[in-house]
């Protein structure tokens, strides 16, 4: 499915947050809703444009999602500087409240995107209902990923490359297990999923489509 693009900025508690909105230009059913995506490590080069970022924005729109991207606090053109985790996670929650303040909603995050977005959504799970959610690379092994509500795990895709090297696998079974939540794992694969972008844009895309009155 074919997006356009427009970028903006929103106001943030570090101050503006530079934004980029994809949105499906074909909808057969209507505008699913609106999937917020955090991006990796800002300190390792990670920015709203990386190539697994991308992906899943593409997946999402695919499947008939407006996608909002942002940059965290201190990257382009968003104000403020790197805090660890949890300004990033205010900035993430500023974006939602601009962008999505009511309506279906769906989070997603890559690496160190996908830690903040496990705390996003231990903060908003009880307050609104989360449609669908998806964790990639999730870097379990650098930081304290939050546990995933057993009621949301029907609407959780966790995805992991076998052969990691940035976040082992291990680390991301240790976080899972305990919690009895699934993780997709792609056989020699690697952090940033080379060569293995399709296969990753088809499993998200599978997983939005899924109908969870079926189950």
């Amino acid at each position: 499915m074919k997006a356009s693009t427009r970028r903006l900025t929103v106001a943030g508690p570090a101050g503006v947050i530079e934004v980029a909105v994809d949105e499906p230009l074909e909808l057969s059913g209507g505008l699913r809703g609106v999937a917020v995506i955090a991006h990796p490590h800002p300190l390792f080069g990670g920015t709203m444009d990386n190539k697994v970022v991308q992906t899943l924005a593409r997946a999402f729109v695919q499947c008939g999602w407006r996608t909002v991207r942002f940059n965290f606090r201190g990257v382009g053109a968003s104000a403020g500087v790197h805090d660890h985790g949890q300004g990033e996670l205010q900035d993430m929650l500023a974006v939602i409240q601009d962008q999505a303040p009511e309506g279906a909603l769906a989070l997603a995050g890559f690496s160190f995107g996908a830690f903040v977005t496990s705390h996003a959504i231990e903060q908003l799970w009880r307050r609104r209902p989360l449609e669908k959610l998806v964790l990639v690379g999730t870097a379990a092994s650098r930081f304290s990923v939050a546990p995933v509500a057993a009621e949301l795990h029907e609407r959780t895709l966790v995805v992991h490359g076998e052969i990691d090297d940035t976040v082992p696998l291990a680390d991301v079974m240790n976080w899972a297990r305990p919690q009895k939540l699934p993780v997709t794992v792609i056989p020699g694969v690697e952090h940033f999923f080379h060569g293995q972008l399709t296969l990753l844009r088809a499993l998200v895309a599978r997983h939005l489509l899924s109908d969870l009155s079926a189950l």
